[in-house]
């Protein structure tokens, strides 16, 4: 709304200053997308590729453990097939270092909760987490709109300026029905004056006349047709009982509407500024705070960043063989090998 209202403001804002007003997307299950020159690429372009992530928090336990909560999750991942996917991982060994895996969500809001296992890196764990399951998404952005009929490709600036079109068609048109209506109001309170002024001599017409009290009413007092046929229409004792103050003050203020739809007509200015009174009373009414939040980039997780640090000991013999061992599962060598120490040295 804010980049809508500053785009009818300043009809030759370019893009980078409208992102100034508009963010990104805003997703009502939060989470956080990550990458602020990804938005910026499809924003320009009209498509492009957002990655989201669940908010994850760290947290340490007792005997040296650790477990990640997390609180918000990308849109449309579905929590209980998440849960079922994170137990399957755990259960092939294609992620290690999970004890438990729970759900604690309620009515205040969501918490799953992963505990890991003791001097476990819990950022590799997150990051495993993220690689191979949806609490890290990919989300899609085509903005494609049929314009005149045929299927364009917008960028931001280009979906504000139609739709602002839109909106000045639509008060255009509804002011237009407003004007209408009020004119064939205030035409039909034209000729109740009229009848009110000769009341008496109009009842009298009515009353002797059998099918063409409209037309003697029309000839007599230069009504047109419509107005003939709403006080013929109208009972006696209604007719009768007409206030004259009460017309006078309904046809001056239906003149003062007139006189305002016609300046909105023939005036774009004003018709903007309704445009931007009506979006500034939808976000008065509707607008909260923002629900995503919004992080640089931070790359793509390699191989190294779903991996375990740690000292290990690699022993190569004459014939070619290899091997890996850690640290601490590394003994003392019986022949004169300086086994652990020998690592340090």
């Amino acid at each position: 709304i804010d980049g809508t209202i500053a785009q009818i403001e300043n009809p030759e804002i370019n893009i980078d200053e409208l992102l100034t007003y508009i963010k990104g997307p805003d997703f009502p299950t939060g989470a956080t997308i990550v990458g602020k020159e990804s938005i910026r690429k499809a924003y320009k372009s009209g498509r492009g590729k957002i990655k989201v992530r669940a908010n994850a928090d760290i947290e340490s336990i007792p005997n040296n453990k650790s477990k990640i909560i997390f609180t918000e999750i990308p849109y449309q991942v579905n929590k209980a097939r998440l849960i079922e996917k994170i137990a399957e991982l755990v259960k092939d060994k294609k992620i290690d270092g999970i004890t438990d895996l729970r759900d604690e969500s309620d009515r205040t809001g969501m918490r799953i909760v992963v505990e890991i296992k003791r001097d476990y890196s819990p950022e590799i764990v997150l990051n495993n987490l993220y690689k191979h399951t949806q609490l890290q998404n990919t989300f899609s952005i085509i903005n494609i709109a049929l314009v005149n009929g045929e299927p364009k490709t917008l960028n931001i600036k280009e979906m504000i300026y139609h739709y602002i079109e839109h909106q000045k068609t639509v008060v255009t048109r509804r002011t237009q029905y407003d004007l209408d209506k009020a004119e064939a109001r205030a035409h039909l309170l034209e000729g109740f004056k009229i009848a009110l002024d000769n009341i008496d001599e109009v009842i009298k017409i009515i009353r002797n006349s059998y099918d063409d009290a409209e037309a003697k009413l029309m000839a007599r007092f230069e009504l047109s047709e419509i107005q003939a046929k709403a006080i013929v229409d109208m009972r006696l004792r209604r007719l009768q009982g007409l206030e004259r103050e009460k017309l006078d003050a309904e046809y001056a203020d239906l003149l003062e509407k007139i006189k305002g739809f016609k300046a909105i007509l023939a005036d774009e200015t004003l018709l903007l500024d309704i445009i931007k009174e009506e979006l500034e009373e939808i976000k008065d009414k509707y607008g909260d705070e923002r629900k995503t939040q919004i992080i640089a980039d931070v790359g793509e997780i390699d191989l190294e960043d779903l991996i375990e640090e740690e000292n290990v000991c690699i022993t190569l013999t004459h014939h070619g063989y290899i091997k890996r061992i850690p640290e601490d599962t590394y003994k003392r060598q019986k022949r004169g090998g300086k086994g652990i120490k020998g690592l340090k040295t």
